[in-house]
């Protein structure tokens, strides 16, 4: 019997999207194998968890510059010496579980757990193999603390790959497989049945529009734009998901009305449904978080990226826009010209969703799976 622990931080984003999916997919395909997810964190100290949790929702919302700084310096300098020394004293307290699971395999979907991890065995007190995938497409150093110790290395596109070469790592555990996504996004939906479902017409242009986001980012930007989409509601529709911020739900909703355009846009809460959605829509426009912007490219979507958080988001915006995949509105553009050129040049969106297929790696998890546990099967293309 194979023994698997899986870590991941419930804050900041795919990171436990990307443990969920690696969990179900081994509890459908491998036998003999026992698996478990633990939020390393708030298993280290449910205090620390909360702290840093608090911490990120609070600096991404109201000072996002702030938390791109942290973001920067902890690559570097004083505080990610901070970070890596903190890690070993909580290294200590992980010990104990390790001791109790036994684990064969570590896999980690957030840095913690990897530095955490690779120190004890730096320290000669676990021999578990470690394998780290990173939930973004673009590195960042602190998913490195400790690479003489890990053994797998899984990351979005080729280009990190070539970055952590180029940081010393070995490229034999290095595997360009890209970010776990669910295997529902492989799935093949009658498109004429959700669109029913949601009263839509089947031959207009169907954009998805992540709106909410966890913490609300953006507001006044988002608010513009879902008004925009609502005076040009002629000619497209739109699906907006306001998740579980209910403020921005009501808030659509009250414009819905005021436009009268509830036959062309519709406003959700909380859905299970992305993948159906994602099935039968045209474009995304979305903050760029590693997770979905992995979905979107399984989908072959292009992508309007908006509010990214400065750091990863704002990276990942930066990678999808020189890969002509997404346009990033900033700060100053003209929404309104950049949506009109768009929406009105077929051409072009063709050409971006057609990017897509480069970087979209939908089988992911697949693969991650075959090479952490039958490494001789061939990768699904």
């Amino acid at each position: 019997m194979k023994r698997i622990l899986i870590f991941y931080a419930s804050y900041g984003g795919g990171h436990l999207s990307a443990a969920k999916s690696i969990e179900k997919h081994i509890n459908d395909n491998y036998s003999n194998v026992e698996i478990e997810m633990i939020d390393c964190m708030r298993y280290i100290s449910k205090t620390i968890d909360k702290v840093a949790a608090t911490a990120y929702k609070e600096f991404a919302k109201k000072a996002p510059w702030a938390w791109g700084r942290i973001y920067s310096d902890s690559q570097k300098g004083p505080l990610a010496h901070i970070s890596t020394r903190s890690n070993k004293i909580m290294a200590i307290k992980l010990l104990r579980l390790l001791r109790e699971k036994k684990p064969d395999l570590i896999i980690s979907t957030h840095p913690f757990g990897s530095q955490m991890c690779s120190y004890l065995k730096r320290k000669g007190k676990i021999n578990s193999k470690i394998a780290t995938i990173m939930t973004d497409f673009a590195p960042h150093d602190q998913w490195l603390v400790g690479s003489d110790f890990t053994d797998f290395y899984f990351v979005a596109h080729n280009k990190m790959k070539d970055y952590l070469i180029s940081k010393n790592i070995s490229s034999d555990k290095i595997f360009d497989t890209g970010i776990p996504i669910s295997d529902r996004f492989l799935s093949d939906f009658d498109k004429k049945e959700i669109f029913n479902s949601l009263e839509l017409n089947d031959n207009l242009k169907t954009i998805l529009f992540f709106a909410g986001g966890e913490y609300g980012l953006g507001k006044n930007k988002t608010i513009d734009i879902f008004k925009y989409f609502n005076e040009i509601a002629f000619n497209i529709q739109v699906i907006a998901i306001a998740g579980k911020n209910e403020k921005m739900k009501n808030a659509f909703e009250e414009i819905v009305n005021e436009y009268n355009s509830t036959d062309k846009i519709k406003v959700l809460g909380f859905t299970d449904k992305v993948p159906e959605l994602m099935a039968i829509s045209d474009l995304v426009v979305t903050k760029p978080g590693g997770l979905t912007t992995s979905e979107s490219l399984a989908c072959n979507l292009p992508i309007v990226a908006i509010n990214p958080i400065p750091g990863q988001e704002e990276e990942n915006a930066e990678f999808l826009e020189n890969n002509n995949i997404a346009i990033w509105i900033r700060k100053n553009d003209n929404y309104k010209k950049i949506f009109k050129q768009l929406l009105s040049d077929d051409t072009k969106l063709e050409k971006m969703k057609n990017n897509t297929k480069i970087l979209a790696k939908k089988y992911a998890t697949e693969n991650i799976c075959k090479i952490l546990l039958n490494k001789e099967q061939q990768w699904h293309d």
